[in-house]
């Protein structure tokens, strides 16, 4: 002979609401009640759908509740609803007003007249890199050791 069918109370429901809500998992719960996780499933669909929405909107009403009275933990928690609610961040802006500066290169070529684009740069010396219309490049003589 099998099991008897199981006939849900409103006892076992509030308690497969709350254990869902708290995130318990589903084959936990089915444990707890007493029954197979199909079983749970077919008889506590809507408590298992919602319970986490009820258990968010409890949490939300006391830290509303929280955030809106007077003390220290009001702003903590006041802060923390401007964060997650009202999208406030905090970050730091470095905001930079006009043009940007202008910065001036002096290049140093060698006694003999160079044309630009095979003058070496004095940060780099004669180490094999030129410039070139604004890119580096290895100078024509140059070779790797």
């Amino acid at each position: 002979m099998g099991r008897p069918s199981h006939e849900p109370t409103p006892v076992s429901r509030r308690n497969v609401e709350a254990l869902a809500g708290y995130g318990v998992p589903e084959v936990d719960i089915a444990g707890v009640i007493g029954i197979d996780p199909k079983t749970l499933r077919k008889h506590y669909r809507d408590e298992l759908k919602y319970g986490h929405v009820k258990a968010n909107a409890k949490v939300a009403e006391n830290l509303f509740r929280k955030a809106t009275g007077d003390g220290r933990e009001a702003v903590i928690a006041a802060i923390f609803w401007m964060k997650i609610r009202a999208g406030w961040k905090e970050t730091q802006v470095t905001e930079l007003n006009g043009a940007p500066p202008k910065i001036t290169i002096h290049w140093q070529g060698s006694s003999r007249k160079e044309a630009p684009e095979e003058r070496l740069s004095p940060a780099i010396g004669s180490g094999g890199l030129r410039v070139i219309e604004g890119s580096l490049a290895r100078p024509p003589h140059h070779r790797d050791t």
